[in-house]
């Protein structure tokens, strides 16, 4: 029998580098591959498996859904997207929600809203303004979004009127707005551009710009959202709501879900047959995202992301000090990066040998993105494997 790298490289497209890894089980934070080697997730799907693997409530809401129905067309209503909706409207300063698949499609569903927005101003309205080194997807609407050319420059003509800006920088935004435009979209915590946070004094004046101008705001909330920095949505970390915000990765531990929260015009400026999803919002997915997201509110897990990212950082900036290989530690609550002075593929490839699983984002930054239910002592366990590869 072949085996599975074999039979993947056979029949599917080359469109990833992968490891030479497959897995076959995982538990808690640990995955096993197909030869029983065990490692530390500290990747956890890139900030997808929220509660780690095997959770028991996950399942058994999957198994109890699943025996009554595994799909609903959005012609009709579905009680286990009506409930996640209301959790996110309940616990957020939003009012209506939209479902879709994957970050992307989230992109995409917040482009259409600030452009159909736009046409209320006047008919040339077009323009978005997002932010270079920004990632939003990989759809050709998503990659436009994204201020990264290494992305962009094989798929051209992209999208018009976008624009960017320079992150952090607001004179840059302002310089840019003008009366056609309809948008800012942006990543509060940037993930693939290097794990970098927005200043609280740049979103709040975005925030001021848009207001002053008439411009819908979104917030890409694809990685850094549904717990990630120790809230529930990343905007309530920095006190600057937007109008609308796009939902993905963690929201179902695991299961493809994607949404739009938004709140005013943005919440209302899409109406019958402007958009649509075929899976949005499909019930199994809701059944896991609800007990996602009432493990998140009730069950401490916001408290632990915060402590347990504060320590990790903490731990460190102690290694940093010991080791010439690292130039930063930066990031909030679990999704961290450190960003070294020499190329990450080798030091990941070590993890990978130790047992522990991390991603780079871009040339020189290790990324980490564990599940939120990870611990001090996981976190004392990869600083000991960090100890021996950056020492």
């Amino acid at each position: 029998m072949e085996n599975t790298k074999t039979l993947s490289d056979k029949y599917i497209m080359n469109t990833y580098s992968r490891f030479d890894i497959a897995f076959s089980k995982g538990e808690g934070v640990y995955v096993y591959d197909e030869e029983n080697k065990k490692y530390l997730d500290f990747t956890a799907g890139i900030a997808v498996n929220s509660l780690g693997y095997q959770d028991k409530d996950c399942i058994n809401a999957i198994i109890e859904q699943l025996n009554k129905f595994n799909h609903c067309s959005n012609l009709y209503y579905s009680r286990p997207q009506a409930e996640v909706a209301k959790l996110l409207v309940e616990n957020s300063c939003f009012e209506k929600v939209f479902f879709c698949n994957s970050g992307a499609e989230a992109s995409e569903t917040m482009i259409k809203i600030a452009r159909k927005f736009g046409k209320t101003k006047n008919e040339n309205c077009s323009k978005i303004i997002a932010m270079k080194n920004s990632f939003h997807g990989r759809t050709t609407g998503a990659i436009t979004l994204t201020g990264q050319t290494k992305y962009q420059k094989s798929f051209m003509p992209l999208l018009p009127d976008i624009v960017y800006a320079e992150f952090n920088n607001l004179e840059s935004v302002k310089e840019l707005i003008d009366d056609n435009t309809c948008g800012i979209i942006l990543e509060p915590v940037q993930g693939e551009g290097g794990l970098y946070p927005a200043d609280i004094e740049f979103l709040k004046g975005v925030r001021k710009l848009c207001d002053e101008n008439n411009i819908l705001l979104g917030f890409d909330e694809v990685q850094c959202g549904i717990g990630r920095l120790g809230k529930l949505f990343a905007y309530q970390h920095f006190n600057v709501e937007p109008d609308m915000a796009g939902l993905a990765k963690g929201l179902a531990n695991g299961l493809p879900i994607g949404a739009v929260a938004a709140k005013g015009v943005a919440a209302t400026i899409l109406t019958a047959g402007d958009h649509a999803s075929t899976f949005g919002g499909n019930p199994v997915s809701c059944s896991s995202a609800k007990v996602v997201l009432n493990k998140l509110l009730n069950e401490g897990v916001l408290d632990n992301v915060c402590e347990t990212g504060k320590y990790f950082k903490e731990e460190l900036l102690k290694l940093k000090e010991k080791s010439t290989l690292i130039k930063d530690i930066r990031g909030l609550g679990l999704m961290i990066g450190v960003e070294l002075t020499i190329s990450v593929k080798e030091i990941v490839q070590k993890c990978n040998q130790k047992g522990l699983l991390v991603i780079s984002a871009g040339a020189n930054i290790l990324r980490f993105v564990p599940p939120l239910i990870v611990t001090k002592e996981h976190v004392r366990e990869v600083i000991k494997i960090l100890e021996q590869i950056l020492l």
